[in-house]
């Protein structure tokens, strides 16, 4: 009897808890919403930092995108995001609950997407999981699965590994936002990239959990060629955000690469044994230095 009475108090505990998450979760969107209205009335700002906000993304990004979808000429609301984990933190879980927009999310965890769909908010919005390990092979194939419209409204692709050669390669749909994860530790001044690698693991390919993704120029010179335009980067350093160049307009505007540059400052490094060793600025880039990256602007593959 008393391990029954025992199992009922964690019972109520856990389901108390669960109540309690769910009322600061519709707290947090209150205040969204709060904000994004607040959003719709800056229309001249000199960097993507003045309008950031956090609900549901690691950093800003989710004031970031309320501010775009409000600023520019977006025929769907259809999104697709890569590299969601569980969804619980992600880029636009905001946007689908807060604008009801459309979407399709990818994760290369069956375990992270069987949490999504089991999760409480799964069948109150229109909304595509699949566990799938990303590669250029089977890019397009997946994203012509969720039958969007050509113009979607915005794609993130956050891999921590194959970024710009996954965008390299998608050809089956013209998105209206792209978000695309740079790694500062690699700098501004070159254009360089992991080697292509279908297998790709960020914590396998080096200990330090550094050597991922590609360099913001990189990436700039790739969406140039595509159409798009750098309109920034949000404060923490990690997501560069570009816009097709045909949905300019007089608030949302074109950047240089050295203004939208932003050098980030958060300290993931890791040591042998996986422990964080809060590596501060150019001690970042010294411990990955010798590995090899291949040169945009060459085509060649060399060491950093």
């Amino acid at each position: 009897m008393k391990a029954l009475g025992k199992l009922s108090n964690l019972v109520n505990l856990i389901y108390k808890f669960d109540n309690r998450l769910k009322n600061l979760e519709h707290q947090s969107l209150i205040l969204g919403r709060l904000l994004s209205e607040n959003m719709k009335t800056k229309k001249q700002i000199n960097s993507l930092s003045e309008v950031e906000f956090r609900i549901f993304s690691q950093f800003g990004d989710d004031g970031i995108i309320q501010w775009l979808i409000n600023n520019l000429d977006l025929p769907h609301k259809t999104f697709i995001e890569f590299g969601v984990e569980d969804y619980r933190e992600s880029n636009t879980r905001f946007l689908m609950i807060n604008d009801n927009w459309t979407g399709f999310v990818m994760d290369g965890s069956q375990t992270n997407i069987d949490r999504l769909t089991n999760s409480d908010y799964f069948w109150r919005y229109d909304l595509l999981a699949k566990a799938v390990f990303i590669d250029k092979d089977n890019i397009n194939d997946l994203i012509s699965s969720a039958q969007f419209p050509k113009d979607v409204g915005l794609l993130h692709i956050d891999l921590d590994g194959n970024d710009y050669w996954i965008w390299k390669e998608i050809n089956v749909i013209s998105p209206i936002i792209v978000i695309l994860e740079y790694n500062s530790v690699f700098g501004i001044n070159e254009a360089i990239t992991i080697p292509y690698n279908k297998d790709f693991q960020r914590t396998k390919a080096h200990y330090s959990n550094l050597y991922f993704g590609a360099s913001l120029k990189a990436l700039h010179q790739l969406s140039k060629e595509k159409g798009y335009s750098l309109i920034g980067c949000n404060s923490a350093g990690n997501n560069a955000y570009f816009v097709r160049s045909d949905k300019l307009n007089d608030v949302v505007k074109e950047v240089s690469l050295e203004d939208g540059y932003v050098i980030s400052k958060f300290r993931e490094s890791r040591n042998e044994m996986g422990k964080l060793t809060y590596l501060r600025g150019n001690q970042r880039r010294e411990i990955i230095q010798g590995m090899p990256i291949y040169n945009v602007d060459t085509n060649q593959i060399e060491k950093l």
